[in-house]
């Protein structure tokens, strides 16, 4: 329960009180992450399934889809995903690329990232609600899932933190390996058993696209090791917002 108030209570808005806050209950939290990333999909399709039914186009759908996740993070997600294209662009070392990253406002790099970004999930989303209601819901499922897992793969042993303090310090090196390998085989299955309801070749692909979608974010993490001197609460971010961009992305090809 430690765990699952910890991922509830740093990963969304919903109601949970947060009754630990030490590297023990970070690290079932961030194992229960891709759990608190599936319901906020559910919420997000349920919004865009209920505007659906109501007449609402699949642009629409995928805008308000879109949005749920945003208000459910308070916004954190993406503003750490501005706040890490400011660090990585500026070109300057670590510590002032840090303290960049802190500052409140956003700088041209996150302002083009962070438009990007939203509109490649909306389009992405627009065409899966466009093939059908069903589609939609499990692209909004899986992508939250997806992303939230990635988080998991983040916070693995190995894996060490930018800074002293804040949520990146907390959970950075937190989740053994093997415990994060585990963690990834339900998501997988997760995908494929939403593959087969449409197809053998939905099976397979679903897991390979949220595969890719791991790879890209995995990147995204290497290289903010390697700029930063490890992961901050806004690499958290940039990594989640990228994994659910590919993710739905990758679900729209084939």
């Amino acid at each position: 329960m430690d765990g699952l108030r910890f991922a509830f209570g740093t990963l969304t808005v919903l109601p949970a009180r947060i009754t630990r806050w030490d590297r023990d209950a970070a690290r079932a939290g961030m194992l229960c992450a891709p759990l608190a990333g599936l319901v906020v999909g559910l919420f997000a399709a349920a919004v865009g399934g209920v505007f659906l039914l109501l007449g609402a186009g699949p642009l629409l759908a995928a805008v308000l889809t879109v949005a749920v996740p945003a208000a459910l993070t308070r916004g954190l997600h993406l503003d750490g995903l501005a706040d890490t294209a400011d660090g990585l662009g500026s070109a300057k070392p670590a510590a002032d690329a840090l303290r960049i990253m802190k500052q409140s406002d956003i700088g041209p790099f996150g302002v083009i990232t962070l438009a990007v970004a939203l509109l490649a999930q909306v389009a992405a989303l627009a065409e899966l609600y466009g093939e059908g209601w069903a589609y939609g819901t499990v692209g909004a499922a899986l992508s939250a899932t997806v992303a939230r897992l990635a988080l998991t793969l983040a916070s693995r042993e190995g894996v060490p933190a930018a800074r002293p303090e804040g949520l990146g310090a907390i959970v950075a090196s937190t989740v053994p390996r093997r415990a994060a390998a585990l963690t990834t085989l339900p998501v997988l299955a997760l995908a494929a058993a939403a593959g087969a309801l449409t197809s053998p070749w939905d099976a397979l692909r679903l897991p390979l696209v949220l595969v890719a979608a791991l790879g890209v974010a995995e990147l995204v993490l290497r290289r903010c090791v390697r700029r930063f001197g490890g992961v901050t609460g806004d690499v958290f971010g940039a990594v989640e917002e990228v994994a659910v961009t590919v993710a739905l992305v990758g679900l729209t090809l084939g």
